[in-house]
């Protein structure tokens, strides 16, 4: 979104939570922390794991991992889901602004300072980083895969107004606020949560998008299937519910 950036006074720079939701990510966890320890400068943070109940030892290196970086993690021992991990880890973040990463080391560490510099200077709602398309690593994103992304997002941006270049990115930040106003408006479960922050909050939201070179990933796979590109269409219509329908439900 191209607004007129103003920058605000730094006394009211806080911390970040960086959330990450994971699943069979066993080998990423120590990698992934370290990266965060060593990147990470002149900002208070904490980072929070939320494992969707995984049964390849993650939970023992979380152990390990919290008496080395004390860092917090929370297992789900309900039906897995990627947006309700989210959920869980924003609920237990101490500060007022959130990031939210995967766990397979495509989103690199690097970009958090920026984020977190941009977002408090300009105050900005949320900051979004993107893929671009035309130049993302053919042995981590396929050709059949990259043209359904092409296609979901025109429709997202057709149906509900675009926000975003990459609306479906799993790696942005964004004021903690919007979760605690608008989260009893979000679809709730699936693999999507920045649809949900940038379709059910405000329609004056501020946002900015960062393209960025996604690496590839490790030790796991995508999650897209069949169920879940199903569930991310009944996602997008909901929204689009939610869209022509908010000022009546927000009077309930």
């Amino acid at each position: 979104m191209n607004i007129k950036e103003k920058k605000i006074n730094s006394n009211s720079i806080n911390g970040l939570s960086i959330i990450i939701p994971i699943y069979r990510e066993n080998n990423n966890i120590i990698p992934l922390n370290e990266k965060l320890n060593k990147i990470i400068k002149n900002i208070k943070y904490e980072v929070i794991f939320v494992d969707d109940n995984s049964k390849d030892g993650s939970h023992d290196t979380l152990k390990i991992v919290k008496k080395k970086y004390n860092i917090k993690y929370y297992i789900r021992r309900k039906k897995r889901d990627l947006m309700e991990s989210c959920f869980l880890g924003i609920r237990k973040s101490k500060y007022k602004t959130c990031l939210i990463m995967d766990g397979d080391l495509q989103h690199n560490p690097k970009y958090i300072n920026d984020l977190f510099n941009k977002m408090n200077l300009f105050n900005y709602d949320i900051g979004i980083c993107c893929r671009n398309f035309f130049y993302l690593n053919s042995n981590n994103f396929n050709f059949i895969r990259k043209c359904s992304s092409l296609i979901i997002i025109f429709f997202i941006n057709f149906l509900l107004k675009k926000k975003s270049m990459d609306p479906l990115s799993g790696f942005f930040i964004f004021k903690k606020k919007l979760f605690n106003d608008f989260n009893f408006l979000y679809y709730p479960r699936g693999y999507k949560i920045l649809l949900n922050i940038l379709y059910c909050n405000n329609t004056n939201i501020k946002s900015f998008d960062k393209v960025i070179r996604f690496e590839k990933r490790v030790n796991n796979k995508s999650k897209m299937g069949v169920k879940i590109l199903f569930n991310l269409i009944i996602q997008i219509f909901y929204l689009l519910y939610i869209r022509l329908f908010k000022k009546i439900l927000l009077k309930k």
